[in-house]
């Protein structure tokens, strides 16, 4: 088994605990609503939420995934880090045991926030991942981030 690690960062404005909140704490209410097209449901399947809880993404047709489970590894609210593993589904294919990200929302100086994302790659057996074969899923996150802060931008009552 290979590990492969990929970093992404980028700037929000939208605070560092409304987009944890929005994006970690509630998104398996949150992200069904704001992507309908692909998203049918996030329902927790064991745990109360909390650190070691398993969560499964369950995809429209419009996906070309069925589903994905997640396992929550570390919850720091305080912080805004968040800790997962993607454990099971049709998004692994069969080079992936599994992807371990790490998800951290800091502030900046404009009272926005900076997001961090790590993803380390499991791979089975001697396969090397390439950033380029990653693409998809990188610009996939991007895009329900950007969802997200544009939700939160209209609606600045929303986990104020």
């Amino acid at each position: 088994m290979g590990v492969t690690s990929f970093t992404q960062e980028f700037t929000c404005p939208i605070a560092p605990s409304r987009m944890f909140k929005a994006l970690i704490l509630e998104s398996n209410q949150l992200i069904p609503k704001l992507l309908p097209k692909f998203i049918k449901s996030v329902e927790v399947i064991q745990g109360d939420g909390g650190a070691g809880s398993i969560e499964q993404v369950n995809f429209t047709e419009a996906s070309h995934f069925k589903y994905v489970k997640h396992r929550l590894d570390e919850l720091d609210k305080e912080n805004f880090v968040c800790k997962y593993t993607m454990i099971e589904g049709d998004a692994l294919g069969d080079k992936l045991e599994s992807i371990a990200y790490e998800v951290k929302f800091e502030a900046a100086s404009d009272g926005g926030c900076i997001c961090k994302m790590i993803s380390k790659y499991n791979t089975i057996g001697d396969f090397e991942i390439k950033e380029e074969e990653i693409k998809a899923g990188k610009d996939s996150a991007i895009g329900i981030y950007k969802v997200v802060e544009a939700y939160l931008l209209e609606n600045p009552q929303v986990y104020a």
